[in-house]
């Protein structure tokens, strides 16, 4: 069984429970799904950075990413509408809980000048989202293999009905967030 699964069963589950007075276990958040998306504009001219995306992304997920698509044609872009401009990631169950804790524990503390996450990052429905700017920080990546630094965005998506509830919620998972 998973190291934060378990933690999350034995752990935060009931300290979310003593703190928010819930009268059943089901009533807890959690974490049902984490999807990461990388956004590569610039394969507009070379269909070839989307590749490398990709990849990366595989690497970093152990996951194949979608490639996303255009929805609507921008011609200041040079931008046509179905064209790839990016790709994106959902991992749920295992394959995300082994996301976090690697995200956790190795990702962020190797961040320059780390002093925690955003902790404005909610939408208000208990979603949280984070930018990472770049990929780097992942221990997967080959820094003399990367030809481009890209970002990518992190959306942990809970079940929780108040961005409290969420914040509680990661900051027991381990996220550090800035004071």
């Amino acid at each position: 069984m998973n190291r934060l699964l378990e933690k999350y069963r034995n752990e935060i589950t009931p300290a979310l429970m003593e703190k928010f007075n819930y009268s059943s276990i089901m009533e807890s958040p959690k974490i049902s799904k984490i999807v990461i998306n990388i956004g590569a504009g610039d394969a507009v001219a070379n269909p070839k950075v989307l590749d490398d995306a990709v990849n990366e992304l595989t690497l970093i997920t152990g996951q194949k990413p979608l490639v996303t698509r255009a929805k609507k044609s921008i011609a200041t872009f040079k931008l046509r509408e179905g064209m790839p401009i990016g790709c994106k990631v959902t991992l749920r169950g295992d394959r995300m809980y082994d996301f976090l804790d690697k995200l956790v524990t190795i990702a962020l503390p190797r961040v320059r000048d780390f002093r925690g996450v955003n902790p404005k990052g909610f939408d208000g429905r208990g979603n949280y989202t984070l930018g990472i700017k770049e990929q780097l920080i992942f221990p997967e990546i080959n820094y003399d293999k990367v030809s481009k630094i890209r970002g990518m965005d992190i959306v942990f998506v809970t079940t929780a009905n108040t961005d409290q509830e969420a914040f509680e919620l990661l900051k027991l998972f381990g996220m550090p967030f800035r004071k």
